[in-house]
């Protein structure tokens, strides 16, 4: 294998493009219009054009990225995660093309990628599954049949897409006059995200935290599962902070889960990367949920507490090479991971994407810091992709020392020219319940809603001046090559911020 595609963008292109660097292959980028001169463009060693900048226009179209496969000579291809990672129908074209697919069989993403057919394909390995229904609701069903299927599931219930992820088309249902209004529109937007209109009802556990395993499997029938991850802490059933190990799970509910996630994996023929979903009652029960049939973007975590590199073993295993990984050393943690999401978004204004260009950027370093990026200075984040900035991973001997790690890297980030998340992550981590570890998958919204929208970061005594002063600063400089240029955002975040604050205490 000498020449990967990237069938993707942002930061998880860069990571893969780095990965390949490490392994003498050569990477080739795509991009769509508007990422002409993205990050992942510039690190690769060559890039294709694959039309304008929607995505189902460029970053979703199979034709367009088997034809710069072609063209660059590239051998294999890597979905990254998004877009066509979890597409069967894709990664039997890549194949069919004499292409290699850096991932799992097109028949093990088909029944996987279903939360449906996975639900049996778990009960069929013997693990246990969120009381649900076992297939999708007819999209006949009346409405007394609807109300009569969910009655058999009970109150308060899931309604969820059978395909896709990432909180959509996904609705919570407390009381039976809500369910009609919720399965409509969680098949309205599931159809529109993953062209696939299909729901099915789960029951929702209450204060139930959401684990996952990471494994590998190889060609030849080894299956190694990885320490777990907590993913609990999630606005609007979308993951925004992840850490391994998890504080709720003893050493045997962990072997207890990574032996289920293994036997899962065994069960459909699964190779490559791969995640199980749990969900863990107040008692400790586990529940499968679901599988990801991909690299998740929380995997950095379990590459700091592993010391494993997952997407070279992905490469090592797409090239048919055996796993040699201890998996005693796979299930043990060293130290404590934690990641956060940064996002171009506003979290003052209800979370809302705020795309631009990026003035200023300087991300934190030092021991234990990690930050997967996908933008510079001088880039735009477009409105057409998810705005991940980037992931900033920092790790600690535990996890006080994890968070307190984290902290500091989040108040050396300066990111100028857009709304980032930071300053959300800052008031996050001094969060008593999230200190605590008491936490579950419902916490955040709920106290996301007890703050009446209060800014997260209260501007200290001269801060809003110096922000000012810097947001002309940058828009005069970023007019320079005579583009418009957006002043304003997070000009102060990360350690302006705290030297304003720090100023201000010590007045």
């Amino acid at each position: 294998m000498k020449k990967i595609l990237n069938a993707n963008r942002g930061e998880i292109a860069v990571r893969i493009i780095r990965a390949c660097r490490e392994m003498d292959i050569s990477p080739v980028a795509v991009y769509s219009e508007c990422d002409r001169a993205a990050l992942h463009v510039r690190y690769a060693d060559e890039a294709h054009s694959i039309g304008p900048s929607p995505p189902r226009e460029s970053y979703l179209r199979i034709d367009r990225l088997i034809e710069a496969a072609r063209r660059s000579g590239a051998d294999a291809v890597h979905p990254g995660y998004g877009f066509l990672a979890e597409n069967e129908q894709f990664a039997a074209a890549v194949r069919d093309a004499g292409l290699v697919f850096i991932g799992p069989p097109a028949d093990a993403i088909e029944i996987m990628g279903s939360k449906t057919s996975a639900r049996r394909a778990a009960q069929r390995a013997g693990v246990p599954v969120v009381p649900g229904t076992e297939e999708p609701i007819p999209a006949s069903a009346s409405e007394p049949e609807i109300a009569a299927i969910a009655d058999s599931i009970g109150f308060p219930l899931l309604v969820k897409a059978v395909a896709g992820g990432g909180g959509k088309g996904m609705r919570t249902v407390v009381d039976p006059s809500e369910l009609v209004n919720a399965v409509r529109a969680a098949r309205s937007e599931a159809g529109t995200a993953f062209g696939d209109a299909a729901v099915y009802f789960e029951r929702r556990l209450s204060s139930a935290r959401h684990i996952e395993v990471q494994l590998l499997g190889d060609p030849h029938g080894t299956v190694v599962p990885f320490v777990e991850r907590e993913c609990t802490i999630q606005r609007r059933h979308q993951k925004v902070v992840e850490e391994s190990p998890s504080l709720a799970v003893p050493p045997p509910l962990r072997r207890a889960m990574m032996a289920d996630a293994a036997a899962v994996a065994k069960a459909v023929g699964y190779t490559n990367a791969g995640t199980i979903e749990f969900l863990v009652d107040p008692d400790g029960h586990h529940y499968f949920l679901e599988m990801n049939t991909r690299l998740q973007v929380e995997h950095p975590v379990t590459e700091m507490v592993t010391g494993v590199d997952l997407v070279q073993w992905q490469i090592r295993i797409a090239r048919g090479e055996r796993l040699d990984l201890d998996p005693v050393r796979a299930g043990t943690p060293d130290g404590h991971a934690i990641e956060c999401r940064i996002y171009a978004e506003d979290p003052d204004n209800n979370f809302l994407p705020s795309p631009g260009r990026v003035l200023q950027l300087r991300a934190p370093g030092g021991p234990g810091v990690r930050d997967d990026g996908g933008v510079a200075a001088g880039l735009d984040v477009p409105i057409f992709y998810d705005p991940m900035v980037s992931k900033l991973i920092a790790w600690g001997d535990d996890r006080p020392r994890a968070v307190a790690r984290m902290r500091r890297a989040l108040g050396e980030y300066v990111i100028a020219g857009i709304k980032t998340t930071i300053p959300f992550f800052m008031w996050l981590l001094d969060q008593p319940e999230f200190l605590d570890g008491r936490f579950h998958t419902t916490y955040l919204d709920e106290v996301l809603r007890s703050r009446n929208g209060r800014p997260f970061l209260e501007p200290a005594a001269g801060e809003e001046e110096t922000a000012t002063i810097a947001a002309v600063i940058h828009a005069v400089l970023a007019s320079g090559d005579g583009r418009k240029s957006g002043a304003g955002g997070d000009v102060v975040a990360g350690r302006w911020r705290a030297q304003a604050r720090s100023e201000a205490v010590n007045k």
